[in-house]
């Protein structure tokens, strides 16, 4: 394929890079932060907005649905509008979206505000990826960069609760939202004075039945994967899954038949792509599930209230911010094959040391940090993404990899959660009333709560076996598909 660099309007301070990735990396901090703190706002939320058990679902999986489904065409159209203006639209509607929170009043107001900010996220995220292709040039630089976004990522979702809980004590759960607003404010002016423009020379062209085929089958298989994990199989989700499926199909092969796709499929030929993909699924699944199942294990289990259980998680963001910065130059020094390989080996013996280590809390702090060291392969991971596309693909690159977030923080919470769920049931006695069974939430103040609390502890040192081996076979992929020889460099269009 024929390598075109992209249209880029230079602003006045885009001969700062660093500055520009402090704005992306700070943004893609606020809008992280934003999706774990809901967790915490909930029982608050439930509580003042009489939502039910359905609406609370909608309240949750509304925004992973709407970001899942417009990933595509919004980033396709963001290399024909131009990036920076697609982020910055992005912002304003996110801050939008969260200021209208003072004006919610019923289940129904809640769920448009999450689904609003499901598309300022759809905006946001890719867009921070492609401007960071743009920007950093330099392969080793832009390693470097994506290390440092990737370790934002991480840090967000394991402060989220921490600023979730503080906020919580103070003020009502408002507050969750409204954070954002002065945040984004803040990230739109830095925007319009930091970063530089970048549109594709090449723009995928944006067809209505594309959007449909995308969107619709994306978002189809999100909520049939998240129905599936809550009530188990059934014909209705086994037919939404295959009609997902069928969609995506459709779409990809409409794509390798055009010669300007949304979407360039075409990226996936290569293995180094696919190796990054890999990499930052299992990254991604092992660490959602860590924090979802961990925090239950911390408030439930251990009785801690939810400001103390956030700050007990930040030895995974304590982690990620100290690999993350050497993960390129060791890369650089010996292969990107080798550190990728050895940080999805890190985070596997941290997720075994949740598995096998005792359920004391000095322990788990210490099996959280060696995982949060172990997601610096998050930033490689990528870097060889980005690295396979040239100015032109880095959209559809951008894509590539939201999606494969969303789907990890999908599958870590469906399918690991559900088999915490199910080792949590095994292990209780047949003679447990419904509500115990349920969870073990419900088992606090009862006489059942500590065969309860031992069976969740199981549950949770389960997750951690399968969540290191999902990291360790990973692992092996990645070595299998990079070269021996591939740099960083090699990467660079």
């Amino acid at each position: 394929m024929t390598t075109v660099q992209s249209r880029s309007t230079r602003t006045p301070g885009s001969t700062h890079p660093w500055w520009a990735l402090a704005v992306l990396a700070s943004s893609l901090f606020v809008v992280v932060i934003d999706m774990t703190v809901l967790n915490v706002a909930m029982p608050a939320m439930v509580e003042d907005l009489h939502l039910s058990s359905v609406s609370q679902l909608w309240v949750v999986d509304v925004y992973a649905l709407v970001l899942a489904g417009l990933l595509i065409p919004i980033t396709s159209l963001a290399d024909r509008w131009g990036r920076k203006r697609m982020l910055v639209a992005g912002y304003t509607l996110f801050a939008v979206g969260s200021l209208a929170v003072l004006w919610v009043d019923s289940p129904g107001s809640v769920i448009a505000i999450r689904a609003l900010l499901g598309v300022g996220g759809a905006m946001i995220m890719p867009s921070t990826l492609s401007l960071i292709r743009v920007v950093f040039p330099d392969a080793g630089q832009r390693a470097l960069a994506l290390s440092i976004w990737g370790a934002t990522a991480a840090a967000g979702a394991a402060i989220g609760p921490v600023v979730g809980g503080a906020l919580l004590e103070a003020f009502s759960w408002h507050a969750a939202f409204l954070l954002n607003v002065p945040l984004m404010v803040l990230a739109i002016v830095g925007a319009v004075w930091l970063l530089p423009e970048s549109r594709s020379a090449r723009p995928g062209r944006i067809d209505v039945l594309g959007v449909l085929l995308s969107g619709g089958g994306t978002a189809l298989l999100v909520y049939a994967v998240k129905d599936l994990g809550k009530h188990g199989p059934s014909y209705i989700t086994l037919a939404l899954v295959a009609i997902g499926a069928i969609a995506v199909a459709v779409f990809v092969r409409r794509s390798l038949h055009q010669p300007a796709p949304m979407l360039d499929v075409r990226l996936f030929a290569s293995p180094v792509l696919r190796a990054g993909v890999v990499a930052a699924l299992a990254s991604s699944i092992a660490m959602i599930a860590v924090l979802f199942v961990g925090s239950q294990w911390l408030q439930v289990v251990v009785g801690w209230g939810p400001l103390r259980s956030g700050v007990a998680l930040l030895p995974l963001a304590v982690g990620a911010m100290i690999a993350t910065p050497f993960a390129p130059a060791l890369a650089a020094r010996t292969s990107p094959r080798l550190v990728l390989t050895g940080g999805l080996g890190v985070l596997a013996l941290g997720l075994a040391a949740i598995a096998v280590l005792p359920m004391s809390y000095p322990l788990m702090a210490v099996a959280f940090a060696i995982t949060g060291l172990g997601t610096a392969a998050l930033g490689l991971a990528s870097a060889l993404i980005m690295g396979s596309a040239n100015d032109d693909q880095a959209g559809s690159a951008a894509a590539i990899e939201e999606i494969t977030y969303e789907l990890g923080a999908v599958i870590g919470i469906t399918f690991l959660g559900s088999l915490a769920a199910a080792t949590y049931r095994a292990g209780l006695p047949t003679d447990v009333s419904a509500t115990v069974r349920e969870s073990v939430a419900g088992a606090v103040g009862t006489d059942w709560f500590p065969v309860a609390a031992e069976s969740f502890v199981r549950a949770f040192s389960t997750v951690g076996a399968a969540s290191a081996l999902l990291a360790a076979v990973a692992g092996w992929v990645v070595w299998r598909l990079v070269p021996p020889s591939h740099q960083l460099s090699d990467s660079d269009h």
